[in-house]
């Protein structure tokens, strides 16, 4: 099985390897990111409670219900009830409740515009492989005069054809991975947004209870 695949590398060429490359980066990546993002959605019931604990005035509860979660919408909420607890300034406690949260998005959402590039670049150079491919056998043919062996010039083109179906093998997984990471970032940002919106609601609604 080593063999066939140092064959088929052999065969393509040098994009051969830079394709196998991006392969592993892309797993690579891929594996990374998931591990990264495997929890940013959870917690979702235990924010709920610590919002209806800071409504309650139990403000110690809540911030405890939320300072174990693991997710980005518990440290971004932990942030908040801390400043509310403060006294921060409503302005200046958006801000950085604002800032917190763009950070926690960038680092949800880094590497996923690499793995977008390798499948954007992938089939590029596939294509690449294969229109130098073409040329080499054409050439190939040209030189024999028309003599060539209809065998060794299909070879020839298989070999080049090979490079366009390796730059697609390599860019669908990451280009699917791409977009489900970006979703699942996405989707955690909204969590942030819905929970912050809905600690400020409790929290003027404690103010004016009070």
């Amino acid at each position: 099985m080593g063999g066939l695949s140092f064959g088929i590398l052999k065969s393509g060429g040098p994009i051969m390897v830079v394709l196998a490359a991006l392969s592993l980066a892309s797993l690579a990546l891929i594996a990374v990111k998931v591990i990264e993002l495997w929890s940013c959605r959870s917690g979702e019931g235990a924010r709920r409670t610590a919002i209806a604990k800071w409504a309650a005035g139990d403000t110690s509860g809540a911030r405890a219900a939320v300072a174990g979660g693991k997710a980005p919408a518990d440290r971004v909420t932990a942030a908040a009830m801390a400043g509310l607890q403060a006294g921060m300034p409503r302005d200046r406690l958006l801000a950085e409740v604002t800032r917190r949260g763009n950070a926690e998005l960038d680092r949800m959402n880094r590497h996923i515009r690499l793995l977008e590039l390798i499948a954007m670049v992938s089939p590029l150079l596939g294509l690449l492989g294969t229109v130098t491919g073409m040329i080499q056998s054409f050439q190939e043919l040209a030189a024999a005069e028309g003599a060539a062996n209809a065998s060794v010039l299909a070879g020839g083109i298989w070999q080049a054809l090979l490079t366009t179906a390796a730059g697609l093998l390599v860019a669908i997984p990451a280009a699917i991975a791409a977009a489900l990471l970006a979703g699942r970032a996405e989707g955690a940002a909204a969590m942030m947004e819905q929970s912050v919106g809905a600690l400020m609601t409790a929290a003027d609604g404690h103010h004016l209870d009070g």
